[in-house]
């Protein structure tokens, strides 16, 4: 797994994960927010598998695979206890890793995550896609139209009069990487899935949701903090699609911060950098 970590580890600090969601690789989503946390945590941003320079030989495809896999990388950087924040994807695995490893998980932040929807939600038309094979061809798009549908589905006001060149070239760059894989990762997400397995988390839980998420619905944010109860609180983000972070980018790293850092009532150290970062690729 590739991940990149805190240049200087401060044992003074507490530690952060950042889980993203589909796309190119972790900073592709978090990098505008990472200066927010750099000076008050041990932040790390892995690469989960098949994305990025992650990649894994073994069969495994669940959300519990990876959430495993991630917390090998993150002992052997001999982290034991952290908080984290899942972005879509990102979220089921943060899930996971909350469920899995209860005393190593302290704070958790969801968002845009249907950690909570059922295999039954799609024949009842609860996303706006049929089935899952035409969610994986917007999720994983390989042409130029595909990926204006994605942005279509992912802001309220998306990006228009970008030419299918440059689309393309950045399909060419950033999404032809395990095609099979992501598609075999989206469907392990809703087969068989049902919420009344689904295991209760017990750390506090934050839960951001954009109001006019088209990938997975608001509904599925309420679900949510029904499901976890009284150790949550949910967030929902005024004209805000499912790119919530990138959308609304400010407001959502106010509620990071509220969150993770204010409610700490912790001294203000100096502020931090990308240049924090180096890369690291572990293999285990």
């Amino acid at each position: 797994m590739h991940c990149w970590v805190p240049r200087i580890i401060k044992s003074s600090k507490p530690s952060l994960l950042l889980l993203h969601g589909f796309g190119a690789n972790a900073m592709w989503q978090y990098g505008q927010h990472l200066h927010i946390f750099t000076s008050r945590f041990n932040v790390y941003v892995p690469d989960l598998l098949f994305f990025g320079e992650s990649y894994t030989s073994r069969p495994e495809r669940t959300e519990s695979f990876q959430a495993q896999c991630v917390m090998r990388l993150m002992e052997a950087h001999g982290v034991h206890r952290m908080n984290l924040v899942g972005i879509s994807y990102g979220g089921f695995v943060g899930y996971s890793m909350a469920a899995q490893f209860q005393e190593k998980i302290e704070k958790v932040v969801l968002c845009c995550a249907g950690v909570c929807l059922e295999e039954k939600d799609m024949d009842n038309g609860l996303f706006a896609v049929p089935n899952l094979d035409e969610a994986a061809s917007i999720l994983l798009p390989q042409t130029a139209e595909k990926l204006r549908e994605l942005m279509r589905f992912s802001f309220v006001k998306p990006a228009i009069g970008i030419p299918s060149f440059f689309l393309t070239d950045f399909i060419d760059v950033m999404c032809t990487d395990y095609v099979k894989e992501k598609r075999e990762l989206i469907q392990a997400i809703l087969h068989g899935r049902n919420l009344s397995v689904l295991p209760k988390i017990t750390q506090p839980t934050l839960i951001i949701w954009g109001e006019k998420d088209q990938i997975f619905p608001v509904e599925l944010g309420h679900r949510l903090k029904r499901h976890v109860g009284e150790s949550s609180q949910l967030v929902i983000v005024k004209n805000a699609g499912h790119a919530v972070n990138l959308e609304k980018a400010k407001e959502f790293a106010k509620h990071l911060k509220s969150f993770l850092i204010d409610s700490a009532a912790s001294p203000s150290p100096s502020p931090g950098s990308l240049t924090d970062f180096i890369h690291d690729k572990n293999e285990g």
